[in-house]
């Protein structure tokens, strides 16, 4: 199965075929085009007018990352301020699309996630990481690097936030996918992104 020609490339459109992460999940057998025609600002580092609305409902950390954070966790103590018994909500869900089969949600405090850093601003997740030397999405779910990308029954897609228009910061910079883009191969490798480009210059 080839990609669809030009005229047809809109909408959600299969790939040649299936692609599986780094982890053994997600599988990705589809791509929703609007991906790469959906804007927002991407440089979240320079943002001054977002006040991290996207961390106000917290993140679902997949299994294999939750791993790792608790891995780190006495460090994370001393360097968050926050036990780890109040990182993460009660329920597990079980979902076989993410890495480790099942994930929890982060806390969320006065409204941001847990792990927001109310000093300052970003994750401190993240922060703790660039101060170790250390991978960034080795800590940080596929669900948090890609957004407001996500994934959703094998199909890479925009998330909820973009769809109904609830980003903060959508309508500039560069699109969706191209954000995106380095998380999207770290995931899944050269031969995924080549698919992909090829898709983005026809989708365009």
């Amino acid at each position: 199965m080839g990609i669809q020609p030009l005229s047809r490339l809109t909408g959600v459109v299969p790939l040649p075929r299936s692609f599986t992460s780094r982890y053994g999940a997600p599988v990705i057998s589809h791509i929703d085009t609007d991906i790469f025609r959906r804007t927002y600002y991407t440089y979240c580092l320079a943002c001054d007018f977002c006040d991290d609305q996207c961390c106000e409902y917290g993140v679902d950390v997949d299994r294999y990352h939750y791993d790792r954070i608790m891995r780190h966790a006495d460090a994370l103590e001393s360097y968050t301020g926050v036990s780890r018994e109040r990182w993460f909500t009660k329920g597990v869900e079980v979902d076989p699309e993410v890495p480790g089969g099942e994930s929890r949600r982060t806390l969320v405090v006065g409204g941001r996630c847990v792990f927001i850093d109310r000093e300052g601003r970003g994750c401190m997740l993240h922060s703790f990481c660039v101060d170790e030397g250390l991978d960034f999405r080795e800590l940080k779910s596929m669900v948090d690097c890609l957004f407001p990308l996500t994934f959703y029954d094998g199909t890479v897609c925009v998330a909820d936030e973009v769809d109904d228009g609830s980003l903060i910061c959508l309508g500039s910079g560069p699109t969706v996918y191209r954000g995106g883009r380095e998380d999207l191969e770290y995931y899944f490798g050269g031969e995924f992104m080549a698919v992909l480009d090829e898709m983005e210059e026809r989708a365009l």
